[in-house]
């Protein structure tokens, strides 16, 4: 089995102020500040929303999460869990359209600490496209990782690929894409 270190990341795991812009919740207060772009919502549904990582791995790193606040999977009641797989599908068709990866790595972090998560108190599934040598040297010899395409550009590409879905409904006052799932 290879085995792929990311040593770079433990900074950004380990800080002590995890969203210093943010009161309370961060997967709480983004979908309410009313500007989706800027904050990266991309996507609505009824019970959950698609939020792009602010610290991708990857161009396309989205994260499924439901409205509901909580931590605990087992949680979750059957009309959220089941948005939250519906909502899951519908992003794999718009990074599919938006990005042509190759494939995808999909999960969570539940728990926080050895799980790797660093936000625990909200459940989310973090979706990233991958592509075949989308890894390099440059993790290895300079402790850096290229991300070869800007958040504004990946958010309008996603954007118009969840606009252009089935599921689409319209474009919320905010800016995110509605959907009917």
């Amino acid at each position: 089995m290879e085995q792929v270190f990311a040593p770079w990341r433990i900074e950004w795991v380990e800080r002590e102020n995890k969203n210093p812009d943010v009161d309370s919740c961060v997967f709480c207060e983004l979908p309410e500040r009313g500007d989706d772009r800027e904050n990266l919502v991309v996507a609505r549904a009824d019970e959950a929303f698609v939020l792009l990582n602010n610290a991708p791995y990857n161009p396309g790193h989205a994260m499924v999460i439901p409205f509901a606040h909580g931590g605990d999977f087992t949680g979750l009641d059957d009309d959220a869990l089941l948005a939250c797989a519906r909502l899951k599908q519908v992003t794999l068709d718009a990074l599919d359209e938006a990005m042509g990866a190759d494939a995808y790595n999909t999960g969570m972090n539940l728990g926080g600490g050895p799980a790797g998560g660093s936000i625990e108190d909200h459940l989310h599934e973090h979706v990233v496209p991958r592509w075949g040598g989308d890894t390099n040297f440059m993790p290895v010899v300079s402790d850096t990782k290229v991300i070869v395409e800007g958040l504004g550009d990946s958010y309008d590409a996603i954007h118009d690929a969840f606009a252009d879905h089935d599921a689409a409904t319209g474009v919320a006052e905010s800016g995110a894409v509605t959907l009917d799932l």
